[in-house]
Parts: C-alpha cells; structure tokens; sequence
C-alpha cells in the first residue's frame, strides 16, 4: 500500500470518484489507500459536494509551508511516551477528528474530544490545550461547556488546585445516558403535541409515531449501555496481570 502524502493525480481521482457518487471505500480501494486518508482528505477540503482536486492540494501545500515555517519556532509535532512515531500520531489525530465531526460534532469540541483521548492521562489542563491545539482559552473553555453537556468530559481540580479536563473509562456509557435522556425529551414533547394537535389526526399519529419509535431507541440505548457497562467493568476488574508484570514505560 502506498504511503506518503496525495498527489495531485490521486486528488483529481478523488474529485472523479465523489462526482460519480462511490463511497469513500470504493475511492480508496482504487488508490490502494486507507479509507481514513480520503474521509480525511475530502472533510478537512469542502465535503464531498464542495471537493475540488486543485484547491485541496493548493490548501495541503499551504498546510505544509505553514508548519515548516513554524517548526523553529517550537510549535513543532512534540515527542511522544512509549517510542510512538509522532507524525504517526499527528495523522491519527487529524482522521479522528474528522470521524468526530462526521458524527455530528463540531470541530473545535472534536480536536479537544481527541486531545482528552489520546492522552495516555485522559486529562489536560486549559493552558495544555491551548499550547496545544493553538487556540485561545476562550475556545477551549467554549468546547468544554459542550462536551460537559454531552457526557463526554468534565472537570476537576487537581492537587495545585488546577481546572483539569477529564476523561472517565466510562465516558461512553455516560454519552449514551446523556444522549437517551435528550431522547426523552422528544417523547414528551410529541406525546405533548398529540395531546394539543388531537390523537386521531394526521398530525397527531405522526407525532405519536415518532414519540413510539424514538422511546423505543432511548430504552433501548440505556439498557445497552446498562448491559455493556457491567460487562465490561467486570472484565476489567476481573483481569489477571501477567506474570512478569507492568511493562516499563520507558519515561
């Protein structure tokens, strides 16, 4: 497989493939690349109705000149724990924030989602995101009311009396309660428009359709995530270390 950043003939045959309407598999497929390179390559230059060849790789050369400019500077990629490849790192962030966003969230709380996430302390304070995502406090605090909101991250004060952002094992389980709990709100809210627009009607079946169909998704979502919580907290706790115990981590 072909490693190495996209030319600008594979770009044209993206922009061939998106008008011909394959999916981002198929265009991959084609190119002998990761289906990640071109989701991520189609979402960080317009979308796949807005996709243009010349214009995204005048915007990767760009890219590319902006971060040799900076790396005297020290804005350079960090070194990273555990012998990780940081360029490798640096790209695998950039493909999961461009999944974060294709699942609806917005791009600041993505790059802040996956700063938390890839961690190795699933924590970070205001001043470390910032540094390191390079945008003010104000967006990062922005970004965090919304995580908060969501169930995704919260906040604690660590011993120098610090506002830390965190990360649980849980934090799906947690998305999911949050998530079912907003679904609930629909059901009351459509059962309270059957009520006003009259059962028998058109408008009210609809809206009582819509309140048994997404009760339904909201029990059913917390009884999943009930289930996958025990099951896997279990396993956790339940765990043997091998024999030779904890590997040294090389810090």
């Amino acid at each position: 497989m072909p490693g190495g950043r996209l030319t600008q003939q594979e770009r044209q045959q993206i922009a061939s493939g998106l008008a011909d309407g394959l999916a981002y598999a198929e265009i991959a497929r084609g190119l002998d690349r990761p289906t990640s390179t071109i989701t991520r390559e189609v979402m960080r230059n317009g979308g796949p109705t807005a996709y243009r060849a010349d214009l995204a790789h005048r915007a990767t050369e760009r890219r590319t000149h902006q971060r040799r400019r900076a790396a005297p500077r020290g804005a350079q990629t960090p070194p990273q724990p555990h012998g990780r490849d940081a360029e490798a790192v640096r790209e695998y962030e950039e493909t999961l924030t461009t999944v974060f966003i294709q699942s609806g969230l917005p791009k600041m709380m993505a790059r802040v989602l996956v700063s938390l996430y890839t961690t190795d302390s699933g924590s970070l304070t205001a001043s470390e995101l910032t540094e390191r995502l390079q945008v003010s406090p104000a967006s990062v605090s922005k970004a965090i009311a919304f995580l908060e909101a969501q169930g995704l991250a919260r906040r604690e004060r660590d011993d120098r009396r610090r506002e830390r952002y965190v990360i649980d094992d849980d934090v799906w389980y947690q998305a999911s309660v949050a998530s079912a709990r907003s679904l609930a709100q629909v059901v009351e809210t459509s059962r309270q428009g059957v009520r006003i627009l009259g059962a028998d009607t058109p408008a009210g079946t609809r809206l009582e359709n819509i309140a048994r169909f997404v009760d339904f998704v909201s029990e059913s979502t917390l009884r999943a995530a009930e289930q996958a919580r025990a099951v896997l907290h279990t396993k956790t706790e339940g765990a043997v270390p091998d024999g030779g115990g904890e590997q040294p981590s090389g810090q």
